[in-house]
C-alpha cells in the first residue's frame, strides 16, 4: 500500500466504530461552540466579555482597596520597599507550578484568577477579619498580648486558608473540565498562595522598614534584613505549602468523579482542615520557646514541602502514563501513529517534537517554523485531553457529551496530523522511546507549507512517517 493512500485511510472511532470519517467530522459542533481550542499565547481570558468584565471589576475594586489600606499601614517608601522586595519570590513560585502543571496545561486566566484572588480578594479578606477579631478579642479580655497570640494560632489561619480555598472551590465548580485531578489542585492553590503571599510580604516588609526609619538601624541588623531572610529567603514556600493542602482536597475529590459522592463532600474539607492545621502550628512556633520556630522548621515544614514535591511529582507521571495508557486504542485505529503515545508520554519527546516541526518549516519563512511548532504544542495538548477523558469515561462511565467530545479532540488531531504525527514519531525514535533498528524518518520535502488555519486540512504529499499497522519495534519504555 503506498504512503499516499495509507495517510488518507478513514480510521474508526474506538467508541463509534460504525461511522465513517466524513460522517465522524461532520458531526463536530460549529467552531464557536468548541469547547476545546487552542490556547494561543497573549489570549489569556476566554469567558464571555460580561463574565470577563465582573471578574476584572471585582478583583480591580479589591485591589484598589487593599493597596490603599496596606500604603496607609507602611507610608509611602515602606510600600515602595516592600513591593520591591516581595516581588523577587513570586516569578519563581509562578514557574515552579506552571513546570508542574506541562503534562495538561491549565488555561492562563484560571492560574491568573487565582493570583488576583489570593492577592487582592483574599488579602482584603484576611486583614479586614483579622483585625476585627484581634480587636474583639482584645476588647473582651482586656489582654492584648494574648489577643495578639490567639488571633495569630487560631483566627488568622481559619481565616486566610478560607478566603484562599475559596479560589481553588470557585475554579472546582465553574470550570471543572479543566480540574481533573491532583496537579490541578496543587497548581491552582499554589498560585492562589502565592498572590496572598505576596500582598502579606509587601505588609510586613513595609512594616519593617517604617520601624528601621524610626529606630534608625541599617544593614544586616536591621528589621527589614532579618524579615526579607525570613519571609522570602527561608520561607517563600510557607503559604503555598499550607493552600497546597486544600488543593490536594480537592484533586482527589475531582479524581473521584460523580460516583464517589462522599469523597467530593468530605475531602475537601479535610485538606482545609489540614491546611489551618499546618498554618497554626507555624504561627504558634514562637511559643515554644526560643528555638520554637526551627524546630517547626526542620523537622515538620521541610518534611512536610518534601512530601508534598513527592506526591506532585508522582502525580505528573501518573499523567504521563495515563497517555501511554489510553492513547494506543485510537493508534490502532488509525487515529494516531503507533509511536505517538510514546512520544506524547515523555515531557522530553515532546519538547524534541516541538523543535524539530519548528527546523523542519522555519526556511525560508521562519513564522511558519513558529506555527508548526504551535501546531504540535496544540496537538499534544489535545492528545492528553482525550487521554484523560477516556479514562474519566472508564472509570466514571461515559457522560451524555462524551462521544461530542470525543469528536472534538479527534477533528482537532486530524486537522494538525500532517505536522504533529512526523514529529512527534522523529521524537520518539530520537529520545530512544522506540528502539532504534530503523533510522529515524527525515525532514519533509522542502519547502512545505502548513496545514494551519480554520479550513480543512490541506491535500500535502505524504511525510516520511509510518501510520497505521503493526510496528514490531515498539517498546514502551
Amino acid at each position: 500500500m503506498s504512503e499516499g493512500s495509507v495517510q488518507h485511510q478513514q480510521p474508526a472511532v474506538p467508541v463509534l466504530e460504525e461511522q465513517q470519517l466524513d460522517e465522524f467530522l461532520g458531526a463536530v459542533p460549529e467552531r464557536g461552540q468548541w469547547r476545546y481550542r487552542p490556547r494561543r499565547v497573549g489570549m489569556v481570558w476566554r469567558s464571555k466579555a460580561f463574565r470577563a468584565g465582573a471578574v476584572i471589576t471585582m478583583l480591580a475594586l479589591c485591589g484598589l482597596v487593599i493597596l490603599a489600606l496596606v500604603r496607609r499601614q507602611t507610608g509611602t517608601e515602606g510600600f515602595l520597599v516592600g513591593l520591591g522586595l516581595a516581588v523577587l519570590p513570586v516569578p519563581l513560585l509562578m514557574a515552579a507550578f506552571r513546570w508542574l502543571d506541562r503534562v495538561e496545561p491549565g488555561p492562563w486566566r484560571n492560574l491568573l484568577f487565582a493570583f488576583a484572588w489570593g492577592a487582592c480578594a483574599a488579602a482584603l479578606v484576611a486583614i479586614i477579619a483579622n483585625s476585627f477579631a484581634t480587636q474583639w478579642i482584645a476588647t473582651a479580655t482586656a489582654d492584648p498580648a494574648g489577643a495578639d497570640t490567639l488571633g495569630a494560632t487560631v483566627v488568622a489561619p481559619v481565616v486566610e486558608e478560607s478566603a484562599k480555598a475559596v479560589a481553588v472551590l470557585l475554579i472546582f465548580l465553574f470550570r471543572r473540565r479543566q480540574f481533573g485531578g491532583i496537579v490541578d489542585g496543587i497548581v491552582v492553590a499554589g498560585f492562589t498562595a502565592t498572590g496572598f503571599a505576596f500582598t502579606e510580604n509587601i505588609l510586613y516588609l513595609g512594616n519593617a522598614f517604617g520601624e528601621d526609619q524610626q529606630l534608625g538601624t541599617t544593614g544586616f541588623a536591621s528589621v527589614t534584613v532579618g524579615t526579607f531572610f525570613v519571609r522570602v529567603v527561608m520561607s517563600p514556600f510557607a503559604h503555598p505549602l499550607f493552600t497546597v493542602l486544600s488543593g490536594i482536597g480537592f484533586g482527589i475529590a475531582a479524581l473521584g468523579g460523580a460516583r464517589h459522592r462522599v469523597r467530593r463532600v468530605v475531602l475537601p474539607p479535610v485538606g482545609l482542615g489540614l491546611a489551618m492545621g499546618m498554618h497554626a502550628l507555624w504561627n504558634g512556633s514562637s511559643s515554644f520557646g526560643p528555638y520554637g520556630f526551627y524546630l517547626v522548621y526542620g523537622a515538620f515544614m521541610m518534611p512536610s514541602l518534601g512530601l508534598v514535591t513527592w506526591l506532585a511529582i508522582w502525580s505528573r507521571q501518573r499523567e504521563l502514563r495515563t497517555l501511554s495508557t489510553e492513547l494506543p486504542v485510537y493508534a490502532a485505529a488509525g487515529w494516531l501513529t503507533p509511536a505517538e503515545p510514546l512520544a506524547l508520554a515523555s515531557m522530553r519527546a515532546r519538547g524534541v517534537a516541538r523543535d524539530m516541526a519548528r527546523h523542519w518549516n522555519s526556511h525560508p519563512d521562519p513564522a511558519r517554523g513558529r506555527a508548526a511548532a504551535r501546531a504540535v504544542a496544540e496537538y499534544e495538548s489535545f492528545a492528553t485531553s482525550l487521554a484523560m477523558l477516556r479514562r474519566r469515561a472508564r472509570h466514571d462511565g461515559a457522560g451524555r457529551d462524551f462521544a461530542v467530545r470525543e469528536q472534538e479532540l479527534l477533528h482537532h488531531l486530524w486537522h494538525r496530523r500532517d505536522i504533529a504525527g512526523p514529529a512527534l514519531t522523529y521524537a520518539a525514535h530520537a529520545t530512544g522511546r522506540l528502539r532504534r533498528a530503523h533510522r529515524p524518518p527525515g525532514p519533509p520535502p522542502f519547502p512545505r507549507q502548513v496545514p494551519y488555519g480554520n479550513g480543512p486540512p490541506q491535500q500535502l504529499p505524504a511525510p516520511h512517517r509510518h501510520y497505521g499497522g503493526h510496528n514490531p519495534y515498539l517498546e514502551d519504555r
